[in-house]
């Protein structure tokens, strides 16, 4: 590890935001553990980040499994000795279906993923943030605009992410006796793998199918990382980065 690194977790780190928030703290000089499901793509982002092997570490992870992240959050206490940010990245939707349709074993899904999986990582930080020696850290949730708005057809993936917001503010509450800091980064539209229908045409309020605009995730990846360089005694509960002309103020 290099001397005096900070050093990140990000889930769901093998592709889109997780990808790039990576190669933003890496050349922001931080040591980046990288988990997800699929472990080749996460040597993908390690390798295209082009860092020394002692700042990156890739671990593969299913973020709703109470084992699966125990074992996460061990390697990279035996690897790094410390965690000074987790980015609960990691996230799933569902099939846009009408509500009365939504199957149930998909909702649950959603919700292990989405809820569950950011409680458990949580813990895990919590537990590691508060022995640590300095004690402290900083985890940041990505939200969604969902978390504020309801796209059509989306009951799990809505509820999750306002369910995510709750948790956000109670970490951040529970987390100020121990300098742990959490806020959220709502998201609307950032071009990756998961928006790439937003070229086809996206479902409104109205029933009417419109083509939205994206950004460059590379903006989100530059905000979390603002978010991660400040000091223990300062936060960003929430922050919302969106394409500024998606149908976002007025959906609804």
């Amino acid at each position: 590890m290099s001397e005096g690194a900070k050093i990140a977790l990000i889930t769901g780190g093998g592709s889109g935001i997780g990808r790039r928030t990576a190669f933003a703290l890496w050349k922001a000089g931080w040591s980046v553990a990288l988990a997800g499901r699929r472990e080749h793509m996460l040597r993908e982002t390690l390798a295209e980040g082009g860092v020394a092997a002692d700042r990156g570490l890739v671990h593969a992870c299913d973020v709703s499994d109470e084992e699966s992240v125990t074992a996460l959050f061990a390697r990279v206490e035996e690897t790094f000795g410390r965690l000074d940010l987790l980015f609960n990245n990691a996230g799933i939707s569902a099939l846009g279906v009408p509500l009365d349709e939504v199957d149930a074993d998909a909702w649950r899904r959603v919700l292990d993923v989405n809820v569950t999986g950011v409680f458990l990582c949580t813990q895990a930080a919590f537990r590691l943030m508060k022995r640590q020696r300095p004690r402290g850290g900083r985890i940041i949730n990505n939200g969604s605009l969902s978390a504020q708005r309801p796209r059509p057809m989306s009951a799990p993936y809505t509820a999750s992410k306002h369910a995510l917001s709750g948790l956000t503010r109670s970490t951040s509450l529970d987390g100020r006796e121990w300098d742990i800091v959490c806020g959220q980064i709502d998201i609307g539209n950032a071009a990756t793998e998961m928006t790439s229908r937003m070229a086809q045409g996206v479902i409104q309020a109205d029933g009417e199918m419109r083509v939205e605009p994206t950004m460059d995730a590379d903006h989100v990846a530059n905000a979390v990382c603002h978010m991660a360089e400040m000091p223990l005694d300062v936060n960003v509960p929430f922050i919302t980065v969106m394409a500024n002309r998606m149908p976002f103020t007025g959906r609804g």
